[in-house]
């Protein structure tokens, strides 16, 4: 279950913002630790509809399916982060998700 406190941090500062990406990302972030991967997801697509340039919405977003045995949406979200993290330039990302989506290859 996810902390209620932040949880509603979060939402409240989303209300009054919901273009913020951080707390867009940060509440995705508690509904995955929580083990809620559709909370979860809808966060995270939020997010990387609103910001398509937020690489770590990608990875994140594609940890929390592969934890729930999504394998191949998994898969396609780190190709997709992939993509951006080229795009930006974000070297640690982009090593972070080809690994990944090198060891869900494996499996």
């Amino acid at each position: 279950m996810p902390d209620e406190g932040r949880v509603a941090a979060l939402k409240e500062i989303l209300d009054a913002n919901p273009d913020d990406a951080f707390a867009r990302y940060a509440l995705g972030l508690e509904y995955s630790g929580a083990g809620e991967t559709d909370a979860a997801l809808a966060e995270f697509q939020s997010l990387l509809a609103a910001h398509p340039d937020y690489t770590n919405g990608y990875f994140m977003a594609a940890q929390a399916l592969a934890r729930a045995e999504r394998k191949e949406e998994a898969q396609s979200l780190l190709q997709q982060g992939i993509e951006c993290a080229r795009r930006t330039r974000n070297q640690h990302a982009l090593a972070e998700m080809e690994a990944m989506l090198d060891e869900l290859e494996r499996e």
